[in-house]
């Protein structure tokens, strides 16, 4: 009778090691494992030189590696990478490698094919919602894109509303986190939510990570229009959860508002924006629109851009300008399942 191979990449480390010891292995077997997998970049048990040609064999019989490797890259003229990989079914996912001072890039990965939100400044969510990235699927991005160089940064900002996928981003993210495997703590790892309140607590009750809120108005009535996920909860809720959520000593919870050229972008809009995140340690990321084809929307000045920004610093809110990278290749903020896709 035929059995189906499992993908260890799957597995968290209790899952796997459940795995063994049901088959009457050793425990230190699946860290041993595991290290190869992650930290050695093997995905051929052969390869696993210090464990017996018998147990070889029989995890033959039970499991696979699966492994990744990107269908097309691009390269920005500013060193940015976006890489496309072409899944199992057929879809399709990115991830981008964004480069940072000092040779420490981030790597921004999605969760979902396509998202389900439909925030009307982002081009994804035109896509609409395909299916969740598996554990599996969430981690090959990292483990393909690191044969490129190291990554030092991971953010979950890509393809995708990562809260709405919570099980697997969340078994992605422990094995991310293992010391024997990837190797990633926790401060150099960061999700991005719209905004969903109860899986926000969920998150926090089970991992740590840190947290990213794409806020993007300061009313209800404009956040409606934006973020349609405001109208189930509105900001009153999401500004309430941002205060109650647990926070590491030195930690900040990052709040992304991207600046719309004569939607939200003037002075009124930062004096909200100040008293909403009144008592929240928070560091706001203003990001500017990013144009393309399929919204009528548009970037703000680059005066309007200061102001906004100067306003925040004078009143002691850390306000940074995030510049948008890739814009040639389609990777910047909002951008992303876009070019790539159409040369398919």
């Amino acid at each position: 009778m035929f059995k189906q191979l499992i993908d260890i990449k799957n597995l968290t480390l209790p899952e796997f090691t459940d795995q063994l010891t049901g088959l009457g292995k050793e425990k230190f077997r699946a860290r041993q494992i595991i290290k190869w997998i992650y930290a050695r970049d093997v995905i051929s048990f052969d390869e696993m030189t210090d464990l017996s040609k018998a147990l070889r064999e029989e995890l033959k019989e039970r499991f696979y590696i699966s492994d990744w490797a990107p269908e097309v890259v691009e390269t920005s003229t500013d060193g940015t990478r976006k890489y496309l990989f072409r899944l199992g079914d057929g879809e399709t996912v990115e991830a981008v490698r964004i480069p940072m001072d000092g040779g420490r890039d981030t790597l921004c990965i999605s969760t979902q094919v396509g998202c389900a939100m439909q925030c009307s400044f982002c081009l994804t969510g035109t896509f609409g919602l395909l299916r969740n990235l598996l554990p599996s699927e969430i981690v090959n991005q990292v483990c393909a894109a690191r044969r490129d160089g190291p990554i030092h940064n991971l953010v979950l900002m890509g393809m995708g509303e990562p809260l709405h996928n919570l099980e697997n981003v969340i078994s992605a993210l422990e094995i991310l986190y293992l010391d024997d495997g990837c190797g990633y703590g926790a401060r150099r790892v960061t999700l991005s939510t719209c905004g969903l309140v109860p899986e926000m607590y969920e998150l926090a009750r089970r991992v740590k990570v840190g947290l990213a809120v794409s806020l993007n108005a300061t009313t209800d009535e404009l956040r409606d229009q934006l973020m349609p996920i405001n109208r189930t909860y509105p900001l009153a809720e999401l500004m309430s959860a941002c205060r109650d959520l647990p926070l590491e000593p030195r930690q900040r919870i990052t709040f992304e508002y991207i600046l719309i050229g004569g939607v939200n972008d003037s002075r009124s809009d930062a004096k909200r924006l100040v008293k909403l995140l009144h008592g929240i340690r928070a560091k706001v990321n203003l990001i500017p629109y990013n144009e393309h084809a399929g919204s009528d929307l548009k970037q703000p000045t680059d005066e309007a851009i200061e102001d906004f920004q100067r306003y925040l610093l004078d009143r002691q809110i850390v306000a940074i300008r995030r510049a948008s990278k890739g814009l040639d290749i389609s990777a910047a903020c909002g951008q992303l399942k876009a070019k790539l896709e159409e040369k398919q």
